[in-house]
């Protein structure tokens, strides 16, 4: 509890002593109003106090008005208990609104605990703690065990664990070694890594992600907005009907004045829209808040909503719905063993960097003995020769096969097909492909059966791979040899104004795509920073799995915003009808001014779960 709540429970006891006590005993006469005057005092300073302000500062209507306007003539009116009371039953809706807000941000907040404090840098060989912000790309930092990874960068020295759950949601830590990228605000685990900054503390993961949770509530969706119109509105048509209520029978019928006048004031109480205005707000910020702590950054309020409304899900191929690194899928020797023929292709490609060449070696897990190797020649656009135990290999496309005569034969298998022939004599080939991610399939049939009608692939790749891949994982519509602009046309055939479409992506090229999007998701740890500064949704840790989560955590929120407003509206207007046929007491009022509020706020605050 912070120290301001803390202040504003002990006013709340404070007061409710006063006027229990006031009440229990019976005080009367300048006492009981000296008593009664007290406990108001406490309970509801600051609202009166702000009521004044804003009518100085042109606000005039809103809730603040109401609630001193209304107690204010219940004083008037010799009702006292019930002035104090509605002040006492409004702070106590404000304490609660207090920790509500409190919890949402807190799950935001911890967000913040992932911000190093210092970053150790190497320069003139001395270790020197500084900011984050005053190193420099390229320079080499030390990180210890237990420390926060203070920028984006690639391992260079050592091998460690790293805990990423503060960014991705994922607890179980990844091993990560020299020429492995890591991010900043991740946890080195178990031994001291050397690492070379790729990035500015500005651009870094950590940055973009606070930057991104901090602006994330300022976007307002369709109706909070409506709530915010429909305030400004409300409040002075009610004052309007409350003057009329109180004003038209004793002027026109001969009524009681203080029979209508208090029946006005009721009214009053109970059309503040203050259980709108808080728990609507609260419950979108309840949901971002929620989501952020799943590993799932939503940048506003107005993405949520339409998140909760998606029909159509588009994806690219490379690196959202499959892996985006090569690996070897088949081998096919045409006399030898197919660990004879992974062998020799990877030594020929031993000293190559290229894809490829490192998906071989991967699959070769052995060691590989450069002694074996003579010489090495690259052949443009065709593989590679080398001499290997004295034997003269190539290992290439079927362009360097015919090249040196060998008689290679083709594969139906997808993917890319490395050939390998010793001089003419053809040895067999190795099939290599980008593999599709594990969830892939779970996470679109999962799509589905929220209701999601329409599947997309956009690919860049040939017809056959994109047929392939998509009917391995249920895709419903595949269009591939797309360029970027190509994808851009296709997501606004796809756009319809009454079934939102979101598109899934990660690398530079999807960045204008993403931004077409009603809803742009980015996959946020492999993803290119253009992608994620493009899009409205960041899974943080690459798992297609969290789309549908994200769309069921947005729908729970839409329909906690619903039973608010309903549930406020209906109670609302069953008491103004109520109060006016003079049915309402004023603690009615407070019930459905107050109560209602509390009760919406605790709804809301389901949406954090």
């Amino acid at each position: 509890m912070t120290k301001k709540q803390l202040i504003l429970l002990i006013r709340i006891a404070a007061s409710s002593v006063l006027l229990l006590a006031s009440w229990a005993f019976k005080l009367q006469g300048p006492l009981g109003l000296a008593a009664y005057l007290a406990a108001y005092a406490i309970a509801g300073w600051n609202v009166v106090w702000g009521a004044l302000l804003n009518i100085f500062h042109g606000q005039v209507f809103d809730e603040k008005f109401l609630m001193t306007v209304a107690t204010a003539g219940a004083m008037g009116l010799g009702d006292y208990k019930e002035a104090v009371a509605v002040m006492v039953f409004y702070q106590i809706g404000e304490w609660f609104e207090s920790i509500a807000l409190g919890k949402s941000r807190k799950s935001i907040a911890s967000l913040m605990d992932i911000r190093p404090d210092e970053a150790v840098v190497l320069r003139d060989g001395q270790e020197r703690a500084v900011d984050p912000s005053q190193v420099e790309v390229g320079e080499t930092l030390i990180v210890k065990p237990g420390e926060k990874i203070p920028l984006d960068g690639v391992i260079i020295e050592g091998s460690t664990s790293v805990n990423t759950a503060a960014l991705t949601g994922e607890s179980l830590p990844l091993d990560r070694g020299p020429s492995d990228r890591v991010v900043s605000g991740s946890i080195n685990l178990t031994s001291v890594i050397r690492m070379r900054a790729e990035t500015n503390f500005a651009q870094s993961t950590v940055s973009r992600i606070l930057e991104l949770t901090e602006n994330a509530a300022q976007r307002k969706a369709r109706i909070e907005g409506f709530i915010t119109r429909f305030s400004r509105w409300y409040t002075p048509i009610v004052v309007l009907a409350a003057v009329l209520l109180a004003t038209i029978a004793p002027l026109f019928f001969a009524q009681s004045w203080g029979k209508w006048i208090n029946r006005a004031l009721i009214f009053l109480v109970v059309s503040c829209p203050c259980a709108l205005v808080v728990s609507v707000p609260l419950s979108f910020f309840g949901g971002i808040g929620g989501a952020s702590h799943k590993g799932i950054l939503i940048k506003g309020a107005g993405y949520l909503e339409l998140l909760s409304r998606i029909k159509t899900a588009v994806f690219d191929k490379t690196g959202t719905l499959t892996k985006g690194v090569f690996e070897v899928v088949a081998i096919h020797p045409q006399a030898r063993s197919e660990a004879e023929l992974l062998d020799l292709a990877a030594l020929a490609e031993a000293n190559s960097s290229h894809p490829i060449a490192q998906s071989i070696l991967r699959a070769h897990e052995g060691h590989i003995d450069k002694s074996r190797i003579s010489s090495v020649k690259e052949m443009a656009g065709q593989g590679v020769e080398a001499i290997v135990d004295g034997r003269r290999l190539y290992v290439g496309n079927s362009r360097l096969m015919e090249s040196v005569g060998a008689s290679w034969r083709p594969c139906h298998h997808e993917g890319t097909v490395i050939h390998v022939s010793e001089g003419k004599e053809y040895l067999g080939h190795i099939v290599i492909s980008d593999t599709i991610k594990q969830e892939a399939r779970e996470a679109i049939a999962q799509l589905k059966s929220l209701g999601v009608e329409r599947t997309v692939m956009l690919t860049g790749d040939s017809d056959e791979v994109g047929q392939s891949v998509g009917k391995a994982i249920g895709i419903d519509i595949v269009a591939s040899r797309l360029m970027p602009q190509d994808k851009v046309s296709r997501i606004e055939s796809l756009i319809s104004k009454d079934a939102p479409l979101c598109f899934v992506g990660d690398g530079i090229n999807d960045a204008p795509v993403l931004s077409r999007a009603d809803v742009g998701i980015a996959m946020g740890d492999l993803g290119s920073d253009a992608a994620i500064e493009a899009a409205d949704v960041v899974l943080m840790d690459d798992n297609l799995m969290k789309l549908p989560q994200a769309i069921r955590l947005a729908r729970k929120t839409m329909r906690i915003v619903r039973q608010n407003i309903v549930f406020a509206l209906s109670v609302k207007a069953l008491v103004l009808v109520l109060g006016s046929l003079g049915f309402a007491t004023m603690w009615l009022a407070v019930f459905a001014d107050v109560g209602v509020l509390v009760l919406a706020i605790l709804n809301a605050m389901r949406a954090l779960r």
